[in-house]
């Protein structure tokens, strides 16, 4: 994935024709776009071919089950043409390897915590360990929040100089310009950008946020 903007856009949107549109406008802008369950439950799963035409497509799916089922959703994504996956790492080792086999050329990402509230409940709590065995394991990164930038200080001092996506940004109250200075490699927007009367100059928004702490 490309290291330009440092800005990755999460299009949750629904409505595929809309999701394109916004995908083009942003072109140039973002480095990568994340979708979720959202977007290709309701465009349905060639949205994945689509986007990946256009540039690199993380699909934040999640993925948390036993090893031959992440090795088949993972091998579904990157047949499409994902450049990434995300999954959790509280599965456990087996899991994990799997994800990273099935991938091939592609990257996995692990989540470490939450970035909602909820995510100091149980995913905070082991989040170092969680990114020691993505550490064992060789995966690609990790998804550290934003809106908890000490975190993701936290999860840098455990894994070196291995990529840290940081969701949070914008709605969810995180700050792309700390989450940088904290070690992220990546900030993830979603709402502030695809709900924006003008996607582009909201990303280039964030764009310029990012580049002042560079």
């Amino acid at each position: 994935m490309k290291k330009d903007t440092r800005l990755v856009l999460a299009l949750d949107e629904t409505d595929g024709k809309r999701a394109l549109e916004i995908a083009d406008s942003v072109s140039g802008a973002v480095d990568a776009i994340k979708i979720n369950w959202p977007l290709v439950l309701s465009a349905g799963p060639d949205m994945i071919n689509e986007l990946s035409e256009r540039g690199d497509v993380i699909c934040d799916f999640k993925v948390a089950d036993i090893p031959n089922t992440v090795r088949l959703i993972v091998e579904n994504c990157v047949s499409r043409g994902a450049s990434a996956v995300i999954v959790h790492a509280f599965t456990g080792e087996d899991s994990l390897l799997a994800a990273k086999e099935a991938a091939k050329d592609a990257e996995i990402f692990a989540v470490t915590e939450m970035s909602h509230p909820g995510g100091k409940m149980f995913t905070a709590k082991h989040g170092e360990e969680m990114a020691e065995l993505g550490m064992k394991c060789d995966i690609s990164g990790f998804i550290a929040p934003a809106t908890r930038p000490e975190r993701i200080a936290a999860i840098r001092s455990v894994i070196g100089n291995k990529t840290i996506l940081s969701p949070g940004v914008g709605a969810q109250g995180g700050s792309a310009a700390s989450a940088i200075e904290a070690g992220a490699d990546y900030v993830i927007v979603g709402r502030a950008i695809y709900e924006s009367e003008n996607p582009r100059k909201s990303a280039e928004s964030f764009v310029n946020q990012i580049s002042k702490v560079l």
